[in-house]
């Protein structure tokens, strides 16, 4: 039974352009190309109605995989059309960031800098201590944020570090005095 996602055709928009060749799904629009290799279980087709994801065989795993492909299908298009977007916010006394070519140097409380160079295909700009990074490829965008965010992860006692915009840090009381 496939995954209730991949029972209906994925819906392509206009603008943009779905092909299945060899093993590789590639989803191209007006500014950027993805492309990701598929499992030999599923088969995808490319019709007028949309894209469908087809499990080749009755196994547990091909099944679970049309779920996934249709997914990351999904993910694809939404990509293409608008850029993935994440922000990050730098809190403490003294932390700093700031961008150099393609790298970002942090100061945030340790001995020397950390330097992260932004991968190939994202963007990032700093501004005020917040940090955005864009791209086409979701996890790409999701990977890198949390690359940033482990160079100083927040704290509980006073919230300092890096952390996503809008999350909520766990806080914990301090030392009680008698």
């Amino acid at each position: 039974m496939p995954s209730r996602l991949a029972k209906k055709p994925i819906q392509v928009p206009a603008k943009i352009t779905v092909t299945a060749a060899d093993g590789v799904l590639s989803v191209k629009g007006a500014k950027e190309t993805l492309s990701k290799t598929y499992h030999s279980s599923i088969s995808i087709e490319v019709t007028p109605e949309g894209v469908v994801i087809l499990p080749k065989n009755s196994s547990k795993l091909a099944h679970a995989l049309t779920g996934t492909f249709a997914a990351h299908l999904n993910s694809m298009i939404l990509g293409v059309e608008t850029p993935f977007k994440k922000a990050l916010i730098l809190k403490g006394v003294g932390y700093k960031v700031e961008l150099k070519g393609r790298d970002l140097v942090f100061n945030v409380g340790f001995s020397h800098q950390v330097t992260l160079t932004v991968p190939e295909g994202l963007t990032a700009t700093v501004e005020k201590g917040v940090i955005r990074i864009e791209g086409a490829d979701k996890q790409r965008v999701g990977q890198f944020a949390a690359e940033v965010r482990q160079v100083k992860p927040p704290e509980p006692y006073l919230g300092k570090g890096i952390a996503y915009e809008g999350e909520v840090i766990r806080r914990k009381q301090g030392k009680k005095s008698v």
